[in-house]
């Protein structure tokens, strides 16, 4: 049988239980949610959508992963994080097309291989004066990688980078492409009731809970992220706490929300209540120029 869990709410006074705010309005808009939650996790359910998405390649975690033993100083930390680089050798790696990621189960699925310019490309996203990292060379290895189906091993852009034995390594591959969704995004409702989640920025190693994306506004008290899971889904309902009637800002924020699941999320797929689409993994982009 599915559980409705709430998710917890992560704002500037700290975190609280959204299914424990006074400030939740629990009955019509609480009733509409999760009728609409209810609603896309059927229609999802052993769809044609679903059986694409369960034989994907989805990320759920960052493309790109620092040097074994991480970084020898802050600056090149900072580096790293704001995509501060420079190129000073050959990204031409051989002229094989194609890799293959493999899952702990044995399934595997064959993707085309991303050019090695193309991976450093998506790196160096900083024009930004001070400490770059400096990158000598690449070749092609692996990496273990978390998707919507767990622990995988794909295909990796190994790259050198100057005073560092290890490489830093670049997921190869591109995502597979998503399924049309079997059901259309929600209409005519208010923020109070449901809102589209922006990402998911994390996933706990076990699984078992998220941190997602979701925008409100400058006068109200944030958002509240409710859970229903089933078997195989996630959906996940985001709405605005608090809105205020009246003249505002306009202004648009981004709060990170922490979702606890009863289980681990691998093998289910994660829905956005209001779009009826798959949440994908959307971390925020520090120092992008």
């Amino acid at each position: 049988m599915a559980a409705v869990t709430a998710g917890v709410l992560a704002g500037c006074g700290g975190e609280e239980t959204a299914g424990d705010s006074e400030k939740a309005d629990r009955t019509d808009h609480t009733a509409y949610a999760e009728a609409r939650a209810r609603e896309v996790a059927d229609a999802w359910q052993k769809s044609k959508a679903a059986d694409v998405w369960n034989r994907g390649y989805y990320p759920m975690a960052d493309l790109t992963e620092a040097p074994e033993r991480g970084f020898r100083n802050k600056a090149d930390e900072h580096a790293f994080a704001t995509g501060n680089f420079e190129l000073r050798g050959d990204l031409s790696d051989g002229s094989q097309k194609s890799g293959k990621v493999t899952w702990r189960t044995g399934e595997s699925l064959e993707l085309p291989l991303m050019e090695p310019r193309k991976a450093y490309e998506a790196l160096d996203r900083s024009e930004a004066e001070g400490t770059s990292l400096i990158v000598t060379g690449v070749r092609l290895g692996a990496m273990v990688h978390q998707t919507s189906r767990g622990p995988a091993t794909v295909p990796a852009w190994l790259f050198t980078v100057d005073g560092y034995e290890a490489p830093l390594k670049r997921v190869a591959v591109s995502p597979s492409a998503l399924p049309t969704p079997p059901i259309r995004p929600a209409r005519d409702v208010s923020g109070s009731e449901l809102t589209p989640l922006n990402g998911i920025a994390e996933v706990a190693q076990d699984g078992r809970s998220l941190t997602v994306l979701a925008s409100h506004g400058a006068c109200d008290d944030g958002p509240a992220v409710r859970t229903l899971e089933t078997r195989t889904t996630v959906v996940l309902s985001a709405s605005v706490l608090g809105a205020e009637d009246g003249p505002c800002s306009g202004e648009s924020n981004v709060t990170s929300v922490n979702v606890k699941l009863d289980r681990s999320v691998y093998g289910r797929i994660v829905l956005d209540a209001f779009t009826g689409r798959p949440v994908q993994y959307a971390p925020r982009v520090v120092g992008r120029s």
